[in-house]
């Protein structure tokens, strides 16, 4: 535990900051998982709606620094993908 008076603030400012962090990602997986159910269960209409809302959660964590450009432009492209694969299926 840091004795300076500057180095205490600094522990709880991290750890706040953490926790936030911590629950952006989390959304971000949440997200993503509701639209990966609606491709398992074949839900197109469900799966186009959660899309737009999915992305934007997405370039939200990204702008604010949780996930770097290029692994938020995969995390996109994958469920794009995944949306029109379940699309052809169709």
């Amino acid at each position: 535990m840091p004795n300076i008076k500057s180095a205490k603030k600094r522990v709880i400012t991290s750890e706040k900051k953490n926790e936030i962090n911590t629950a952006k990602k989390s959304r971000v997986k949440t997200a993503i998982k509701k639209f990966n159910a609606a491709v398992e269960d074949g839900n197109v209409a469900l799966a186009e709606q959660l899309l737009p809302e999915t992305m934007s959660v997405i370039d939200c964590a990204m702008k604010d620094g949780i996930f770097k450009p290029n692994t938020a432009a995969r995390k996109k492209a994958t469920i794009c993908r995944s949306l029109d694969a379940l699309k052809a299926s169709k």
